[in-house]
């Protein structure tokens, strides 16, 4: 029987912890009866009922599986490790316990990668969210598109169903912050894209603020495309030749007696302050890419494990995963 893996990072859920675990858990029983579920929900160092609420599962489901974090390392590091615990024929990479990607499209994905796709992309067509974030996702993924070596779909997350062998190309990199659907889509294989609707939350809150969405962004656009340093380039160009041309036109003016080279404190001011707010930002691009490098090469784990629930010791050692800190348990 052939074993699907399906994958779900939560922070401070204990509202929809249980609900995500019934609705997969039904998706399995009526639609994919042939094939053995394998459910690993990754916690973030929850301060709710979140982990409490996934040992009772646990303990009743061994088809569940829980990772407990020592602290909270961000939604994309926790679920990259929870992708090494993975040991289904094909896992699903990302399923939000608050069921925003419906898992009633498991079914379909499961059906198209046994036809022969590596790859099964949901794209969210239809955002159940404010305009003013779908625009900023657009420009987001036209510069990221433009200026990679590859193309990731403006729609797809990291609601995709993937092959094993897929999921080892993708667990071959060290990425000290990996960016997941940046991952998959640089691997390759064979792809097909399924669209769906992006449903609005129905309990709790989102944890994923304006300053985690932009850092998210930062990361792809430094880790997967020249983009910045393609601008720095360009615009270094651009304002050199503007400076020559803005040269020969005032020794022209001077010469022809229209007029005579431009003095005064406002030029120098204006010219001053706009050739330092360049220097800065391409010093903050470049510090951008020095704390990348910095992170990377320190080493150490991206992510400590607090718990592990219902993870075989020995299954686990199959694959490299992120060390585990044997802690007492906080009374209940």
């Amino acid at each position: 029987m052939k074993r699907i893996s399906v994958v779900s990072p939560c922070f401070n859920e204990e509202d929809n912890v249980a609900a995500c675990y019934e609705a997969v858990k039904a998706v399995f029983e009526r639609d994919l009866p042939g094939y053995e579920r394998e459910h690993i929900f990754v916690d973030n160092a929850s301060t709710d009922r979140t982990v409490e609420i996934l040992r009772e599962i646990a303990a009743s489901d061994r088809h569940v599986k829980v990772v407990v974090n020592s602290r909270n390392f961000g939604v994309f590091k926790s679920t990259f490790n929870g992708l090494r615990h993975a040991t289904g024929d094909a896992t699903l990479c990302m399923l939000p316990v608050d069921l925003q990607d419906p898992p009633e499209h498991l079914p379909e994905f499961v059906r198209l990668w046994e036809s022969g796709y590596e790859v099964v992309a949901g794209a969210r067509s239809t955002r159940e969210e404010s305009l003013p974030l779908r625009i900023a996702r657009g420009i987001f993924y036209r510069i990221v598109n433009g200026l990679s070596d590859f193309e990731i779909s403006p729609d797809v997350g990291e609601f995709q169903l993937i092959d094993r062998k897929v999921l080892d190309a993708v667990l071959s990199h060290d990425d000290h912050y990996p960016y997941i659907r940046g991952i998959i889509a640089s691997v390759g294989f064979r792809r097909v894209i399924i669209p769906y609707t992006w449903k609005a939350r129905k309990r709790g809150v989102s944890k994923h603020n304006l300053l985690m969405l932009t850092d998210q962004a930062l990361n792809a656009i430094f880790a997967f495309t020249r983009a910045p340093m393609r601008f720095c380039t360009l615009a270094g160009i651009a304002i050199a030749l503007f400076c020559i041309v803005f040269a020969l036109a005032s020794v022209l003016l001077y010469l022809s007696g229209f007029g005579n080279a431009p003095r005064g404190t406002t030029t120098m001011i204006v010219a001053i302050f706009f050739l330092s707010g360049i220097q800065l930002l391409f010093i903050g691009m470049l510090g951008e890419y020095i704390t990348a490098i910095h992170n990377q090469v320190r080493g150490g784990p991206p992510v400590i494990e607090r718990e592990r629930i219902n993870i075989d010791e020995a299954e686990a050692e199959t694959r490299p995963a992120a060390p585990v800190t044997k802690l007492p348990r906080r009374p209940a």
